[in-house]
């Protein structure tokens, strides 16, 4: 048995919000309240209590770039940042594009301590130009269809991906960057762009292919997830196509809400992302999106490469993405809580039940009876960060040195403790 004392309890399914206790027993919360226990203890004194973190856009790099990370490793990392669960994304080497591919990483994620869920590619080898066997592909475990990292460029294969997904009740999630409104990726076109020497990726190209494929998702029906929002225009399209009864759900990095494309000028070739870091105005219309609930979801699209890769430089051809498990709920207190712009309960939301429903999955939320993923945070906690507080194989992020509020302290999952400060 496992006894958590004195912690303030925040559920945003249910909307609780109280101090008391928890005790879990055989992987499950079996008593809520005033509890007295003889028994393995965690006091959470001026701590939050909160479902584990679910993150829906993760990126492992296995199998075959597992130089960069890999299942173990990027799991560890999820832990560190309070996530049970992670869903990661398909384009891998080779790609996620076979029951083949899909049943080998299943079996190892078996011996894993946290949940890790796969999505499968739309099409072959994301090519943009056959779908993937998408019904066999769910038989086999896979929780939706995405190419991110490549949009689909073809609308009629769109259309189609989209009607079979429908007919499956699986979503896709969506890369929206049109590769023909793009000078050169991972830095926002403007002075920034060409203070470093290149085109740049304009918000236009996420516009645009956003705007396309909301309109399809209304006249199919199908869910889709519009990823990583980057643009204040995308904001005002997604708000709309919501109001129009279209099921178009979208998500936000840290990145994209914390900062602009300044940072580029600071960390160089680590503030290289896709889709870009963008200007202020772009970033305070994605916090109205987080605020209006037109943002349904906080992920952190963690994308680890090598310090090899990286350190070529953004002239040198290094590559986009940065890694973000272990930094997301600090960042979202410090940026978003700690501003004013949202509630625990309404930043939880985002982290937790929101990411949950997108793939109907029974969990993210505490309840009597239910499975024990949790995570046990000390809101007010201080910190800098430093290349010791990542815990995967690569060490990409712009944030080293980043005063942050926040710290996760216990991750715990199927009754487990997985993870604890310090230790």
């Amino acid at each position: 048995m496992l006894l958590i004392k004195n912690g303030r309890v925040i559920d945003p399914l249910s909307h609780l919000d109280q101090v008391m206790d928890l005790l879990i027993d055989e992987g499950k919360i079996i008593e809520m309240g005033h509890i007295e226990k003889d028994c393995e203890t965690i006091d959470a004194k001026d701590m939050i209590v909160a479902p584990g973190l679910i993150d829906n856009h993760v990126h492992f790099r296995d199998p075959g770039l597992t130089y960069k990370e890999d299942i173990y490793t990027g799991s560890n990392a999820a832990k560190a940042g309070g996530f049970t669960t992670v869903v990661t994304m398909a384009n891998t080497k080779p790609s996620v594009d076979c029951v083949e591919v899909l049943d080998e990483l299943m079996k190892r994620e078996k011996e894993l301590d946290i949940h890790v869920l796969n999505t499968a590619n739309v099409t072959l080898k994301m090519q943009g130009k056959e779908l993937v066997d998408m019904e066999a592909l769910k038989a086999h475990g896979a929780v939706g269809f995405t190419d991110d990292g490549i949009p689909i460029a073809d609308i009629n294969v769109m259309m189609e991906a989209m009607r079979c997904a429908k007919a499956l009740d699986c979503p896709i999630s969506l890369h929206e960057e049109d590769p023909a409104l793009i000078g050169s990726a991972g830095i926002n076109a403007g002075e920034i762009a060409r203070q470093v020497g290149v085109k740049g990726a304009s918000g236009l190209a996420e516009e645009v292919i956003t705007a396309r494929d909301c309109l399809l998702a209304k006249e199919t029906g199908c869910r889709i997830d519009i990823q990583h929002i980057s643009s204040g225009g995308t904001v005002d399209i997604v708000r709309f196509m919501k109001s129009q009864g279209a099921d178009v759900w979208s998500e936000v990095t840290p990145q994209h809400f914390g900062y602009t494309e300044d940072l580029v000028l600071s960390q160089g070739a680590l503030a290289k992302v896709n889709p870009p870091l963008r200007k202020e105005g772009d970033r305070l219309k994605i916090i109205e999106g987080l605020k209006d609930g037109t943002i349904d979801m906080i992920v952190t699209d963690h994308a680890p490469h090598s310090k090899e890769e990286k350190d070529k430089g953004i002239l040198g051809g290094a590559p986009s993405g940065m890694i973000g498990l272990e930094l997301s709920l600090a960042m979202g207190i410090t940026h978003l809580v700690e501003k004013g712009h949202l509630s625990y309960m309404e930043l939880l939301e985002k982290m937790t039940i929101n990411p949950a429903k997108y793939y109907k999955l029974d969990a993210g939320y505490i309840a009597k009876d239910h499975i024990a993923d949790i995570v046990i945070f000390d809101p007010k906690k201080q910190w800098v960060v430093t290349l010791d507080d990542f815990k995967g194989k690569s060490k990409n992020s712009p944030f080293v040195g980043e005063h942050l509020t926040g710290q996760v302290a216990y991750t715990i999952c199927n009754g487990k403790i997985v993870y604890k400060k310090g230790s």
